[in-house]
């Protein structure tokens, strides 16, 4: 098999993989999601960088500890 041959049949198997997602799971959640309201999107901000906070903070203490442990030069 050369490689016209190859990207012939790998082309197809793309094209048959990509025709199948709209009648899939996938296709129903998006068919039922929706633009989130005012208020939904700003406490997912509020929570996302409430939650980055917290990982810089818990990244700084293991650092001070480490730092004042001469772990680190």
């Amino acid at each position: 098999m050369d490689i016209v041959e190859k990207s012939w049949e790998l082309q197809r198997d793309i094209e048959e993989k990509v025709r199948g997602l709209g009648n899939g799971k996938y296709m129903r959640v998006l068919k039922m999601a929706r633009k989130p309201t005012t208020d939904e999107y700003i406490k997912t901000v509020e929570i996302s960088g409430i939650g980055l906070i917290l990982i810089g903070l818990v990244g700084y203490l293991i650092y001070l500890t480490m730092y004042f442990l001469k772990l680190i030069n």
